[in-house]
């Protein structure tokens, strides 16, 4: 009888075994190795795709064939993004270390203890904040140019602050480089009622957080107070407009004010270092990563309305660090939309705005790619999201 692969169900009964947790702990332990060669472009080890023959051959060496083909059965790798500007539906092929973090997720029917498992959540923190130190070092220094080319990211350098790639000390700095406000100026600047994106990013917009629900975050555990660590500040949200900005590892890794504002809280809320891929965001009845994942809360009083805003950080799988700029994180401080609010350090990221019901009726195309087309649409800081009706 020909021997067919694993389907989906083949994959669905087994639960996370020591064996298996084990295989995809030592994989991501050799990987944030490897990207110890700092003068091996990233995407022949971290960055490499997980869908090439290298890939599937590095990976056999750690788990079963079965067990990455049924993965590959449940998954699909990657994810498509359309170009907001170009309309151009693009694939995203999923990282070979986000590969590894999916193994970490979804071993099976058992996830939801072995999402818990200490070691677990010791080895994905152990593992972010090698790699944030790793690329604090000085020899770091050496990745940033094989960065650049991996990612193609030479025709946007004219927009940093900084343009010269060897005049920063460390991975890290560069990684978080700074743009030129000139670069990303924000939509209808005249317009105060206007609001924009918070990041270069690959953006999902719903009215509300019910349809983000059903058409996106399909874990369980997603609540507004549980992402907010606040039941009075989640109370003002419920029923309005939730806005999900993904950062990918290659992305101008900063984020702005999506409307001008005055800063009235500030929470940081500790927490895991899953994936936040869309892979692992989509997942029905597996956890809410976004309410586990280390992240901070800035709330804002919005200049023109009065209204509250939450503008949340949230760190990622291998992120060393979320980091505000400039003294925004001072009760009282003044933000302008469009400016500069923070910096994540390493690693793939995601910021969540919030809006109170009434407050702005998001533009069309957004919504209808998030919820008709379930896709991600790539935008910039400061292009328009919406506006307050």
């Amino acid at each position: 009888m020909e021997n067919v692969g694993p389907t989906q169900t083949d994959y669905e009964p087994h639960p996370l075994t020591d064996e298996h947790y084990d295989a995809s702990a030592k994989a991501l332990t050799e990987l944030t190795t490897r990207a110890e060669n700092h003068n091996q472009p990233p995407k022949s080890h971290i960055h490499g795709s997980s869908s090439t023959t290298e890939s599937h051959a590095w990976l056999s060496k750690f788990l079963p064939p079965s067990t990455i083909q049924a993965v590959e059965n449940k998954f699909h790798l990657g994810n498509y993004v359309l170009d907001r500007e170009t309309g151009e539906k693009t694939w995203e092929a999923m990282s070979v270390y986000v590969r590894v973090g999916m193994h970490l997720l979804y071993y099976g029917s058992a996830q939801e203890e072995a999402l818990h498992w200490k070691k677990t959540l010791d080895l994905l923190k152990a593992q972010s904040e090698k790699m944030g130190k790793e690329y604090d070092s000085p020899e770091s220094k050496q990745h940033i140019v094989p960065f650049i080319q991996s990612f193609d990211l030479e025709s946007g350098l004219h927009e940093m602050v900084q343009p010269d790639p060897n005049a920063y000390s460390t991975f890290n700095e560069f990684f978080a480089r700074q743009i030129r406000e000139s670069a990303r100026p924000v939509a209808e600047p005249e317009n105060d009622l206007v609001t924009s994106s918070p990041a270069d990013c690959r953006l999902t917009a719903f009215p509300t957080v019910d349809l983000a629900k059903k058409y996106w975050i399909k874990g369980f555990g997603f609540t507004l107070a549980a992402l907010l660590g606040d039941e009075q500040l989640a109370s003002q949200f419920e029923g309005g407009s939730i806005v999900i900005a993904r950062l990918a590892p290659q992305d101008y890794h900063r984020w702005h004010a999506p409307v001008s504002g005055t800063v009235r809280g500030i929470k940081d809320i500790p927490g895991a270092y899953y994936t936040v891929n869309p892979q692992a965001i989509n997942e029905p009845g597996t956890l809410d990563v976004f309410c586990e994942n280390k992240r901070s809360v800035m709330t804002l009083e919005r200049s023109s309305t009065g209204a509250p805003i939450a503008i949340v950080a949230v760190g990622a799988m291998l992120v060393g660090s979320i980091k505000y700029v400039g003294g925004v994180d001072t009760i009282g401080a003044e933000v302008r939309r469009g400016q500069c609010l923070g910096a994540f350090y390493y690693g793939g990221s995601t910021v969540i705005v919030l809006y109170p019901p009434g407050e702005v009726v998001l533009d069309e195309d957004l919504v209808r790619h998030s919820t008709e087309l379930g896709m991600e649409t790539y935008v910039k800081v400061g292009w328009r999201t919406g506006m307050k009706a």
